[in-house]
């Protein structure tokens, strides 16, 4: 085969939305939406095509998320909206003051102390307990296949990969990272796009899950090999930890922005960031969508409302506002008076008054999952379960190391949270799923493809292509190249602190299914990634 680079696209591409009546799957690996297509063709419904999304993702882009994730999910399911909250608590024994003790002035990125309960397995089995319709078994056949017999390594997943390594090189000296660099570098390197990657101890894990309907992650077996390497190294998990966790089932939030209701998930997740913003923004008389001054306004709502959240937002008992505060019309109107000509540097309101993979799915019956799950850092917190390849999150690092704050470290309390399933409905119909993971770039994405498709009538692949930018602190917002220099100029004399972003990924990825009102589907994917549709 004649030479070539998998990872340099020097000519732009156009992709076209893809129109389909009986199922659709849309993730960031092809691979992992091939998966979830065989479960459709199999007669099973949109829960159960996600599920085996969710399972062979970990298989198949473990850059990103593992079997040590958390996840969240939206489900629209026979007319009516379910949400689900697989995210985990901190260990019991952990806290500022314990990081203190041992002495860390913040809590670290990587190691055994950011090491949340994980949540992914058991959001899954709640969500396949409810809703699927075949056996769980079945369902999960894909990723066990995949990860005994191999698969090959898409472009992105070898860029992310390549980094990985390098990051988790630094702690190469130190034993409790030895079984990362056995599981996922076994060659003492990355995989190469196209390269074949089989993870045999991941497929005994996945069988041991599906058998058990996730028993021996929690109670039995794998549970007992986390604890006693936790137990081995010092660690705050413990079987206890383990046993004690259940996912949560919650209703979605909701506001109305110009006709359509944009759902999210409530904290401890920051989706409610989205619906702030789409508060503020919604009474504004908007322009063109390509002008400066509707970038600025969009940049300014954004400000606001994740300053607030990172102040407000945190396990909702230790909230000291509520959700219907943070999303009243008057505290918006307030904020969105403090938006004027000129870049600000904003602060959080009060708004009482005494008063990091995304994928979607649908069937032919009309239910829908908009799903997420993510380690948080890349491969996490780079612990690895010997024989297990579980490989955990470092998602305590999304706590606040102040003791004073609503989102302060404590044992049994969940972390702010940053990854986010959207969902659109008009007049009690659903619309659809959508969603774009990346950090805090998650909530601005969200507001952005919301307004492209229901400001701009784009179609769901352009919501997604058209360029984006990025608050990321301060007066400094990045935005793609694709931006026209113009509006460069004129949101600098604004007072902005103008970033070009050469790279895509720092952007997001998403993905959308849209339903029209004959039952058509409609998807888009990702140009930032190794975005596929499947359907049928």
């Amino acid at each position: 085969m004649y030479e070539f680079d998998a990872q340099d696209y020097p000519y732009p591409s156009k992709r076209h939305v893809v129109y389909a009546k009986n199922g659709m799957v849309c993730a960031g690996n092809p691979t992992a939406t091939a998966a979830g297509l065989q479960t459709l063709l199999k007669g099973g419904n949109a829960v159960d095509a996600a599920v085996t999304v969710a399972t062979t993702l970990p298989v198949v882009e473990p850059t990103g998320n593992g079997l040590g994730s958390d996840c969240f999910a939206i489900i629209w399911y026979k007319g009516k909206l379910y949400g689900i909250n697989g995210s985990g608590p901190a260990p019991a024994a952990n806290s500022v003051a314990a990081l203190k003790a041992r002495g860390f002035d913040k809590i670290p990125s990587y190691g055994i102390e950011p090491v949340n309960v994980p949540g992914a397995v058991g959001g899954w089995m709640a969500m396949h307990e409810r809703f699927g319709s075949m056996d769980l078994e079945e369902v999960m056949k894909p990723a066990i296949f995949y990860a005994e017999n191999g698969f090959p390594v898409s472009p992105n997943i070898s860029r992310l990969w390549e980094e990985a390594f390098g990051i988790y090189s630094k702690f190469r000296d130190r034993p409790e990272f030895a079984p990362w660099f056995e599981t996922f570098a076994p060659k003492n390197t990355w995989l190469r796009p196209g390269e074949m990657f089989a993870n045999p101890d991941m497929a005994k894990s996945l069988r041991l899950i599906a058998k058990t309907h996730g028993e021996a992650f929690y109670k039995g077996e794998l549970a007992e090999r986390t604890h006693d390497f936790f137990k081995k190294y010092n660690g705050f998990l413990t079987g206890e930890d383990l046993a004690a966790y259940a996912p949560e089932w919650v209703d979605p939030i909701s506001v109305d922005y110009h006709g359509y209701d944009i759902w999210e998930l409530p904290p401890n997740g920051h989706g409610i960031t989205v619906l702030m913003a789409l508060q503020i923004l919604k009474g504004f008389e908007l322009g063109e969508r390509d002008s400066a001054d509707t970038m600025h306004k969009q940049i300014e709502a954004m400000k606001l409302a994740m300053t607030d959240t990172a102040a407000h937002v945190a396990e909702p008992s230790y909230m000291r506002v509520t959700v219907e505060e943070l999303l009243s019309e008057r505290y918006a109107a307030e904020r969105r008076a403090l938006i004027g000509e000129e870049a600000m540097l904003p602060t959080a309101g009060d708004p009482r008054y005494h008063s990091t993979v995304y994928f979607c799915c649908a069937d032919a019956e009309g239910n829908m999952v908009s799903m997420i799950q993510s380690n948080f850092r890349g491969f996490g917190s780079g612990i690895v379960v010997p024989g297990t390849s579980i490989s955990l999150n470092d998602r305590a690092e999304n706590f606040k190391f102040d003791e004073n704050h609503p989102n302060a470290l404590l044992g049994g309390k969940r972390p702010y949270h940053t990854i986010i399933p959207g969902f659109i409905t008009q007049k009690g119909e659903a619309v659809g799923p959508f969603g774009i993971m990346g950090g805090f770039m998650q909530p601005q994405a969200h507001v952005q493809v919301v307004q492209n498709m229901i400001d701009w009538h784009l179609n769901p692949q352009q919501a997604l292509d058209a360029p984006r930018w990025q608050w990321i602190g301060g007066k400094n917002v990045e935005v793609e190249q694709e931006t026209p220099n113009h509006i460069i100029r004129l949101l600098q004399r604004r007072g902005h602190n103008i970033i070009v972003q050469p790279d895509p990924y720092h952007m997001g990825r998403g993905q959308m299914i849209l339903r029209d009102k004959s039952g058509v589907l409609v998807g888009g994917t990702e140009k930032r990634t190794d975005g596929q549709i499947a359907s049928y």
